[in-house]
């Protein structure tokens, strides 16, 4: 049986990756959060802070369980230091391939060979991430939903050459972090991603046509169909580029009903990216 994971590296300390860590620290992982600046780490664990702070004011949290998740978190820029002794390595970077795999060579020379070397990636291949370590069986893709701290849903990617024991840790460090776990086969977009980008595109597309406003299609599918956001808003909450970069990727792999609408292209190009820009199809700058 693998040895039970105790001490959490994530890499990357935006959007998702700050949030990862919350929740492992919040869970009583130890844990080390990675970016290339210090700036970067900085803002990430201002973040947390933030959430943490909310969650005590809204009775979400005590706060001598928000103080302990602080202790156990630390904030570095020094790659090895995060690695070192990590059983479970996060990596939360943008969607770009060659930048993962040129990030899981590091990882898998830096972490110990029992570490579990998991992505957060919402839609390129696990296997493809996975050719880059000389030992692929420990790669797995571990995607969290944003906002991890309150998303419970952990969507599990198995790819052909990863092990029954690498499965099994991080199956039991998302359990132990409060996740719902599911396990899905390494394919184009996963589960989660295929489905939401879909509904999330013609979302764009009814509203680039003139169908209705954002708000209306939105309240559409949070009233009709009990979801908890509309597609639109839940598209400025991961961000437009995230979105238009899943789009392509899957627009090639998988076929038509994934190409990007051009409202949504144009959106990116003028650095309408959602909340985390104060604008996309809402405004956020409060």
């Amino acid at each position: 049986m693998p040895t039970p994971v105790q001490t959490v590296a994530v890499l990357g300390a935006g959007t998702m990756g700050h949030g990862i860590a919350q929740v492992a620290a919040t869970s009583g992982f130890d844990v080390r959060l990675y970016d290339l600046e210090s700036a970067f780490v900085e803002r990430g664990m201002e973040r947390v802070r933030g959430n943490l702070k909310k969650g005590v004011e809204r009775g979400k949290i005590e706060q001598s369980a928000a103080d302990a998740a602080l202790r156990r978190l630390t904030a570095t820029t020094d790659l090895a230091a995060a690695c070192e002794g990590a059983g479970l390595v996060v990596e939360a970077t943008p969607e770009d391939l060659e930048l993962k795999r040129a990030l899981f060579r590091r990882m898998a020379d830096l972490a110990g060979p029992q570490a579990v070397l998991a992505s957060n990636t919402s839609s390129l291949g696990i296997g493809d991430i996975a050719e880059a370590v000389p030992e692929p069986g420990r790669v797995i893709g571990m995607h969290f939903f944003n906002p991890p701290y309150i998303l419970t849903l952990l969507e599990i990617v198995r790819a052909d050459v990863t092990t029954d024991d690498t499965l099994q840790a991080a199956r039991d460090a998302g359990e132990r972090m409060g996740r719902d776990v599911i396990v899905v086969r390494d394919s184009p977009g996963f589960a989660t991603s295929r489905l939401g980008l879909v509904l999330g595109l013609e979302a764009v597309r009814m509203l680039e046509a003139g169908v209705a406003s954002a708000e209306d299609i939105d309240r559409a599918m949070e009233l009709g169909y009990r979801h908890p956001m509309g597609p639109l808003k839940l598209t400025d909450h991961v961000g437009l580029d995230v979105r238009l970069a899943i789009a392509e990727h899957l627009h090639r792999e998988i076929g038509e009903q994934f190409r990007p609408p051009e409202l949504l292209r144009r959106m990116v190009a003028e650095g309408k990216l959602g909340k985390k820009s104060g604008r996309g199809f809402y405004r956020w700058d409060a």
